[in-house]
């Protein structure tokens, strides 16, 4: 055991608290562990469904669009592998979803990739990017079309506030250095915004002062307009990019990387307390665009919290809340929480919300978003043969929302639309999208 991890230990113990785990969580927890998770809160126990698709509690009901093996409104194959997604308003009470493909170069061939003009590609051999879809208010698909190309692993990301989505590469691959993902023509790692106005493939425009490294996603705080970023690494850490223009960041900024005070270097994986604010503060990044992986090392070397892969991140009502998707006792994952300070130069205080102690509870948590009641829904991304949508109350009690009944792979990018009505979520693979909509009322 490191010192640090014993100083934790001992600051758990004595003046922050008697236990990891304040009491009744504990209990909750161990109930859970056992096998009774919470199915029956909120909205109910699920109800197998008879297509084998999508298992949901009673009352509710899905449609699903835009899938592999369909065609977009321009005419090219809809690409697969859907991940990360945000919903906005259109006209006439439409919502326009922009959704990520996490394509690479590499990939089988059927593994359908985003097809756009060259001259419109960031790189015109990689074949990831984002779609955008134009929903109706009865939840009918009026259309769908790319809107970014060229780019690779569009993970996460994460929507701004001024009408346009953050459309993040998980990999630092360079033509020099692939990173195992197959070849590339220029070098990948950065994030990409996209207009919900755009009608086509935008321009592509690499927005390096945010960083070159494995980014997941980004949200942004609407007061003093920071960005917040996860990076999906087992020693990551946890960003913000202070813009020079509030709406514009491609004019540049400054990235930091959070460091919690009186602990440096502090491993955030395990033997950390549940509940337990700490207060941070923030250290400059000076190459957030090296010609190497190395961003997260210099943050840790001026003493950054490194974070067991940080991917899912959104923002509600002044705190932020974000996943380490294999952090833990058991290594199966963690929901952070952090409240920033009023000002850039007031840190704020960053805590353990959440912690998984079994597969049964919260298996891997990934993508996430608050609902319109107040809970997080979370998707996992677990090894099992089972994935599911977690929701997660304000007082930290789990419950199974939804559950993949086609397959192993990941549910991704829930995201609700501007009125609250309707739950959109994605099925990686093969990629389709999901409208859901039911009895909100009842858990509310």
């Amino acid at each position: 055991m490191g010192l640090q991890r014993r100083r934790f230990l001992t600051l758990a113990a004595a003046g922050m608290g008697a236990a990891l785990f304040p009491q009744g969580l504990q209990l909750l927890y161990q109930r859970a562990a056992q096998g009774e998770l919470l199915t029956t809160r909120g909205f109910g126990p699920l109800v197998k469904d008879p297509n084998g698709l999508l298992d949901l509690p009673a009352g509710f009901q899905y449609r699903v669009f835009s899938k592999l093996g369909d065609r977009l409104s321009d005419g090219t194959p809809v690409p697969t592998l859907h991940d990360g997604m945000a919903a906005f308003p259109g006209p006439d009470g439409t919502t326009i979803l922009v959704r990520n493909h996490e394509m690479h170069p590499g990939l089988p061939r059927a593994f359908q990739g985003v097809v756009a003009p060259k001259e419109r590609m960031y790189d015109p051999i990689a074949p990831g990017g984002t779609t955008t879809l134009v929903v109706s208010k009865d939840r009918q698909l009026l259309k769908h079309y790319v809107s970014l190309a060229g780019t690779s692993r569009n993970c996460g990301g994460g929507k701004t506030l001024w009408g346009s989505w953050i459309s993040c590469e998980e990999t630092i691959s360079t033509p020099e250095h692939p990173a195992n993902r197959g070849p590339v023509q220029k070098r990948h790692g950065y994030n990409f915004e996209v207009p919900i106005s755009a009608q086509g493939p935008v321009t592509p425009v690499p927005l390096k002062a945010m960083g070159r490294f494995q980014h997941e996603a980004i949200a942004i705080d609407p007061q003093t307009h920071i960005v917040y970023q996860t990076e999906d690494r087992g020693d990551s850490l946890f960003y913000r990019f202070i813009p020079k223009e509030p709406t514009n960041l491609a004019a540049g900024g400054q990235l930091q990387a959070l460091k919690i005070k009186r602990y440096p270097k502090i491993n955030t994986g395990q033997d950390f307390p549940l509940r337990k604010p700490f207060e941070v503060e923030w250290v400059n990044i000076t190459q957030p665009d090296p010609p190497l992986d190395t961003v997260r090392y210099e943050g840790y070397d001026k003493g950054a919290a490194q974070f067991v892969r940080g991917e899912g991140l959104c923002y509600h009502n002044g705190e932020f809340y974000f996943t380490a998707t294999s952090g833990g006792e058991k290594r199966l994952g963690q929901i952070w929480r952090y409240r920033p300070g009023r000002t850039a130069a007031d840190g704020g205080t960053i805590e353990l919300f959440v912690e998984s102690p079994g597969k049964e509870v919260l298996d891997y948590p990934d993508n996430l978003t608050m609902a319109p009641w107040g809970d997080l829904i979370c998707c996992e991304d677990g090894d099992d043969a089972i994935n599911r949508l977690i929701g997660i109350t304000p007082q930290g009690e789990l419950y199974t929302f939804a559950r993949n009944a086609l397959n192993d792979q990941e549910l991704a990018g829930v995201c609700f639309s501007p009125d609250g009505q309707t739950m959109f979520v994605n099925l990686y693979h093969p990629g389709m999208t999901f409208a859901i909509w039911g009895p909100w009322d009842r858990r509310g």
